[in-house]
């Protein structure tokens, strides 16, 4: 039996999920540091006493994997390791009677919007004043930016609403206010994310926004790139294209979430559009854009979901030419539209569904990879890992799209800096250069 406190209460956030859950994470520890306490970030050195899970509960992997971690903290709680656990986020939000039912020995669970209860507990108080303070918890020159939380849409694969509400838009002052601090703090890149951009500002502002932020953004000093994360198709503010068009800091790059093409799967999916308008819609963001680097993800063994609708599919993703795509299997949600469809989609089926989409998009991404060589990016360098620096194009988000490497055993580049490299090499997805001396 424990008969002490380890250490005078030192806080450790874990977080699982997306970025919008790093978000959440780096507002709760700059509210924790504003009130005076010692708070780290997943700290495998020296992880504290008390423990908050910032948990995901989007899908069934993420759901078991925010499962595990609670266990594995309540395991050494129970040993003595630590002395407190809670957990907040999207899985405690979405199913906290089951977890207080099931998991009991967490100390407290809290929802997507009680930060204030949860510093409560933590002995601090909610300071209003504190637009734009953070920790952040990315490396020192980017950092997410939320500009809006929850969503509208009725999407029936999907249980973010469940989870985070209706949609929110924060005022574009306090963006601005935020994206300041942020470069005074060296930050050279935003990744806006949302829910859903694509619906930004109807709320507050009663018309779409977004390319009145991105001006906005484009004015404070220091940000040099400014990158879109998570918009909708239907209803897309086609004057953002005209802002990425004339502003520099705006990355020629969307990232637009299709999820599928089928006109079918579509109107079962409640997604407001049809394979005509969707493709319609990708051919005038490249004539508008033409250098514009395109994501999307993409969803198969929706309930229904027949070869026929995946040969579609498969077609359509071989004529689009995405720059960059990634591929989910469908997860049957209770509570969402969908879960009153048989999942008659078979777990072996989606994998191969999966990997068979992903093999097209390889070569896709192999060929338009192979026409840089030769060409000169300005690419902004992360992290130095083995024997290589790795950067990224204006084209690459962290985490999710490509990286150029530059050998360290020839050239040094700078960390957090741009640099422009000449393209020498090229694989499927990563890129390989040298610095261009100037």
């Amino acid at each position: 039996m424990r008969t002490k406190t380890i250490k005078k209460n030192k806080i450790n956030v874990v977080t699982l999920g997306c970025s919008k859950n790093i978000y959440d994470s780096e507002v709760l520890m700059g509210q924790l540091k504003a009130n005076g306490k010692n708070v780290v970030h997943e700290d495998p050195e020296d992880d504290g006493n008390i423990v908050v899970i910032n948990t995901c509960g989007f899908i069934g992997k993420a759901k078991e994997e925010s499962i595990d971690t609670i266990l594995h903290y309540v395991q050494r709680k129970e040993a003595g390791e630590i002395d407190k656990v809670f957990v907040s986020g999207c899985l405690s939000e979405r199913y906290k009677p089951d977890l207080e039912k099931e998991i009991p020995n967490v100390d407290q669970y809290f929802g997507t919007h009680d930060l204030p209860n949860l510093l409560k507990v933590l002995e601090a108080d909610y300071k209003h004043e504190l637009i734009g303070e953070r920790l952040t918890t990315t490396p020192k020159h980017y950092a997410y930016l939320k500009i809006a939380e929850g969503c509208d849409r009725p999407c029936s694969f999907c249980a973010i609403p469940l989870m985070r509400g209706k949609h929110k838009s924060t005022p574009i002052e306090n963006i601005v206010i935020e994206a300041t601090k942020l470069a005074e703090k060296g930050i050279k890149e935003i990744m806006l994310i949302a829910q859903d951009l694509t619906y930004y500002g109807l709320d507050i502002y009663k018309k779409r926004a977004l390319a009145q932020l991105l001006v906005a953004l484009a004015k404070v000093d220091g940000i040099e790139w400014i990158r879109m994360h998570y918009a909708f198709p239907t209803g897309f503010p086609m004057d953002v294209l005209d802002v990425m068009k004339r502003e520099p800091k705006v990355c020629n790059y969307l990232d637009i979430p299709l999820q599928h093409i089928n006109s079918e799967i579509l109107k079962s999916m409640k997604r407001g559009t049809t394979h005509e308008k969707t493709t319609a819609l990708i051919h005038k963001f490249r004539e508008a854009v033409p250098e514009m680097g395109i994501r999307t993800t993409l969803i198969v063994g929706y309930p229904g979901e027949t070869e026929a609708h995946f040969q579609e599919l498969k077609e359509w993703v071989e004529e689009m030419r995405f720059e960059r795509l990634g591929v989910f299997e469908y997860s049957h949600e209770e509570n969402t539209g969908a879960y009153v469809l048989e999942d008659n989609v078979p777990a072996d089926v989606k994998f191969k569904r999966v990997n068979e989409i992903m093999e097209i998009q390889s070569q896709i991404s192999w060929e338009l990879n192979q026409q840089k060589i030769g060409k000169t990016f300005r690419c902004l360098f992360d992290r130095k890992d083995g024997e290589y620096f790795y950067g990224r194009t204006e084209y690459d988000s962290p985490d999710v799209d490509n990286d150029v490497l530059v050998d360290a055993k020839e050239h040094y580049v700078k960390i957090g800096e741009f640099i422009d490299i000449e393209i020498h090499e090229a694989g499927d997805y990563d890129l390989y250069g040298t610095p261009v001396k100037k």
